[in-house]
């Protein structure tokens, strides 16, 4: 079903090593594999094709491929909106990448904390201001990066932005500057905040270009979805 995933997994590579020579940055990127829909076997074909990150929007989607490919070692993250009664959850994957509001990083410092557990966490941020999506805006974050300091069951790894589809360049470029400077303020405030989770099959390389150091794939390696 997936016989060409090597191949486009191959010009997937090629396009962001481009855009690092484009940019003269030298990060680290890691393709995070969106299985959304698809079933189990998406995960067979990735883990075959060499890829080790697996990303769902839906908790329980994820988890029902989780149990059917048990035999497989990859890394889940959790990319898509996590309402508070599913914290629990959070517990089977490697990464959140959708950290999007003050009631929900209470909600999981609630349940992982007295358990000493810390929860791999990265900040969603809405640079654009879309009223369609969650996160924080660049004006709040510094208050909020101050107040996570104090969650103990929380280790907040860096930012996340999802851009506004088939917006232009320049808007994708500014989409993208400033989650890359709302990890850095998240670095200043002393979280060990490392990552840039953006871009999608439609606008990966100029996130790459603009400081990316996970892209969240989907229909560029599975085609499009029905």
């Amino acid at each position: 079903m997936f016989a060409d995933l090597s191949a486009r997994l191959a010009e997937v590579r090629d396009r962001i090593h481009s855009a690092l020579s484009r940019s003269g940055h030298s990060q680290r990127v890691t393709v995070i594999s969106v299985t959304k829909t698809f079933g189990p076997e998406a995960v067979r074909a990735v883990a075959q094709a060499g890829l080790t990150d697996v990303g769902e929007n839906k908790v329980q989607e994820a988890l029902a491929k989780q149990e059917q490919t048990r035999d497989i070692a990859v890394n889940w993250h959790l990319i898509g909106h996590l309402q508070r009664n599913k914290v629990k959850s959070l517990a089977h994957f490697h990464t959140f990448h959708a950290l999007d509001s003050s009631r929900l990083a209470d909600a999981i410092d609630g349940w992982a904390a007295p358990q000493q557990m810390r929860i791999r966490a990265l900040v969603q941020v809405n640079v654009a201001g879309e009223e369609t999506k969650g996160g924080f805006s660049l004006a709040e974050l510094p208050a909020e990066a101050e107040r996570l300091r104090a969650r103990t069951g929380l280790e907040i790894r860096g930012a996340m932005t999802m851009a506004p589809y088939d917006a232009p360049e320049p808007v994708l470029r500014r989409c993208f500057a400033g989650a890359r400077s709302a990890r850095d303020m998240l670095a200043a405030a002393g979280h060990p905040a490392t990552e840039l989770s953006m871009g999608m099959s439609h606008d990966f390389e100029i996130a790459v270009e603009e400081g990316a150091t996970l892209v969240r794939l989907g229909t560029i390696l599975f085609g499009d979805r029905s």
